[in-house]
């Protein structure tokens, strides 16, 4: 039987939460980009849609989700993040 770690469902779960931590905190831009690597591995973000967590990982202030509307990139994921 798995162990919760290795569980799928959990994992994502963790990696939602991750993708999701507030702004402003420290090391929140790259907690953010880290987590989005998950979901961009697992094929559910585009690499357009990674670069734009990338280019705000050392921003721990900087929402992605606006750059990422305006560049028009990304639907599918902003859907997601209910923005």
């Amino acid at each position: 039987m798995a162990s919760e770690a290795e569980d799928p469902d959990t994992e994502a779960a963790e990696q939602w939460q991750l993708v999701n931590t507030p702004l402003g905190e420290m090391w929140s831009g790259r907690t953010r980009y880290a987590a989005a690597m998950f979901f961009f591995k697992r094929g559910e973000m585009n690499a357009e849609t990674l670069e734009v967590y990338r280019i705000c990982a050392r921003l721990d202030a900087e929402n992605p989700l606006p750059i990422i509307r305006d560049r028009g990139i990304g639907k599918e994921w902003l859907k997601r993040m209910g923005a």
